[in-house]
């Protein structure tokens, strides 16, 4: 490595690195620095090349600026006014790359430079460039909330979309601000409970399906966003309860993701405003968890067991001799599942 360190030195002065041979370079450069050494001396070419009409130099050229470019780096502040040019092409090739290209570059001060820009891209006719300006906003809401707090009113238009994929980016932009302040999302339950029924209902095109379960991810998002919205909340947690438990009785489909999903409806179930119902669905799933052959599931009716038993500690005296059983068992161990208090 030593010596490919050496050599990518010296070609880093010969001016017949261009095209085909500087994106092989780039690429070189990528995976010196990937073994912990020093690239530093072949940065420029990568800005060099992001001016490439080449959309595969291009794409190379931001690959090695976002993976190798310390955020501090200077060159990134030199990647501005490309990045500004691409995401104003005629191309959506072209918009797509600075707009995957521009979540992994940019940095909280570089946001107000490309914001009005990527802003008029919700508008975008194709589904695939509003979807990434959706995930593009997402990065700019974790490097600055400050940067979009005035896009809620875009955020709202970007969750009913058309498309399916840009409402499910849009989701991670939701989850994200619910996480910090439910409040000012409250009316958008009825929205967010309409979504997780036409997926769980299989509404959403087959595309999205993953081991013949509708959209599994956007269920599991979904439910953390309705869990935040109905904690300590009748009113909106009221909303919630029949959805949830047709997503209870839909998931349990004997496959993996199906149980990641029933177990995020437990955690969601015991998050909310209670409902014995739901309670009882939720402790359901949980027996079948804890009582499968599965370690996997054990420790997901394990951990789900003790998130109900947290406030209602009567669902622990049915599952207590399967919880018994999981200590004896000689290669699953509980101690690190404060599951029933002493006094029980």
């Amino acid at each position: 490595m030593v010596a490919e360190v050496a050599d990518s030195k010296k070609k880093t002065g010969d001016r017949t690195l261009t095209g085909k041979k500087l994106k092989e370079y780039l690429l070189r450069l990528v995976y010196v620095e990937m073994l912990g050494h020093d690239a530093s001396f072949g940065y420029m070419k990568a800005v060099e090349l992001s001016a490439s009409s080449n959309l595969l130099e291009k794409r190379v050229a931001y690959l090695c600026a976002g993976l190798c470019f310390s955020p501090e780096h200077e060159f990134r502040m030199m990647l501005v006014n490309r990045l500004q040019r691409d995401l104003q092409s005629a191309n959506v090739l072209e918009i797509s790359i600075a707009l995957s290209a521009s979540a992994k570059i940019l940095t909280a001060d570089m946001i107000p430079a490309v914001l009005p820009i990527v802003t008029n891209l919700l508008k975008h006719d194709q589904e695939i460039v509003r979807k990434k300006t959706v995930m593009l906003l997402h990065r700019f809401l974790q490097l600055a909330p400050e940067s979009i707090s005035h896009m809620s009113d875009k955020f709202r238009r970007a969750l009913c979309d058309k498309d399916p994929s840009v409402m499910g980016a849009s989701l991670h932009l939701f989850a994200e601000m619910v996480r910090l302040d439910p409040a000012p999302y409250k009316d958008l339950v009825p929205s967010f409970v309409s979504i997780l029924k036409q997926v769980v209902e299989h509404r959403l095109p087959r595309d999205f399906d993953y081991h013949r379960v509708p959209a599994p991810w956007l269920q599991m998002k979904m439910l953390r966003i309705l869990a935040a919205q109905g904690r300590a909340d009748q009113a909106s947690s009221e909303q919630m309860y029949e959805v949830l438990l047709d997503v209870i009785r839909r998931g349990d489909t004997g496959t993996n993701v199906g149980y990641a999903i029933l177990y995020e409806c437990v955690k969601t179930v015991t998050t909310i405003y209670p409902n014995a119902a739901l309670l009882d669905a939720a402790a359901g799933s949980i027996a079948r968890f804890i009582t499968s052959e599965s370690h996997n599931l054990k420790y997901l009716g394990v951990t789900g067991l003790a998130a109900i038993v947290k406030d209602h500690p009567k669902y622990a005296a049915e599952h207590q001799m399967a919880v018994i059983d999981c200590e004896c068992s000689p290669n699953f161990h509980l101690s690190s599942y404060p599951l029933i208090p002493p006094h029980h």
